[in-house]
């Protein structure tokens, strides 16, 4: 009876043992520099770097990571060059008329309508006036993303909101608004 007694407390050591081990943790770290970093501060002197300090700027021509260049500035030529040239890079099966319907009333619907007509809620409420009708206007897909990107007048830059495909499905939905106000 002692025998099974002692095998039967040992076994149960052994179980509580290894099963009160947090196993999400290692609990050694043989290298611990592998798992931590050494880290500097910004704006502390180095000596790894001729001009003599930790953070050094991002190297000319680097694009950051999720940034897609945008090539036409944000001036009145910019505008016309982007009106006459740019085009969307998407193709038919990337165009999901109730994603754009979507996104336009988010982002555009409460100044320009859902219409298109210049007279979203705003308007409405007198909160803003002289949004523009956009059968009034003389816009291209080109001249509909730039403005969505830098924004033009009262209207802002929505490019920090909105992925470039999300502005390019809007710019569709809004020639499409346009087509049907001028009908």
């Amino acid at each position: 009876m002692s025998r099974l007694f002692k095998i039967t407390t040992v076994i149960a050591i052994v179980t509580l043992v290894f099963t009160s081990c947090d196993k999400t943790k290692r609990n050694l770290q043989y290298m611990p520099d592998m798992y931590q970093s050494v880290s500097g501060e910004p704006y502390e002197e180095s000596n790894v770097f001729p001009n003599g300090i930790e953070a050094q700027q991002p190297v000319t021509g680097s694009i950051s990571r999720g940034h897609i260049p945008y090539e036409y500035p944000d001036t009145n030529e910019g505008y016309e060059e982007a009106k006459m040239n740019l085009k969307s890079p998407l193709t038919a099966e990337d165009f999901d008329s109730n994603k754009e319907a979507q996104l336009f009333d988010i982002y555009c619907a409460v100044c320009h309508g859902k219409k298109g007509d210049g007279q979203g809620e705003l308007v409405k409420r007198e909160k803003f006036l002289g949004i523009p009708n956009y059968k009034d206007r003389d816009i291209t897909e080109g001249s509909i993303y730039h403005v969505i990107m830098y924004g033009k007048n009262m209207m802002g830059s929505h490019a920090s909101q909105l992925t470039e495909k999300e502005r390019w499905l809007i710019t569709k939905h809004v020639q499409e608004l346009r087509n049907n106000l001028l009908k």
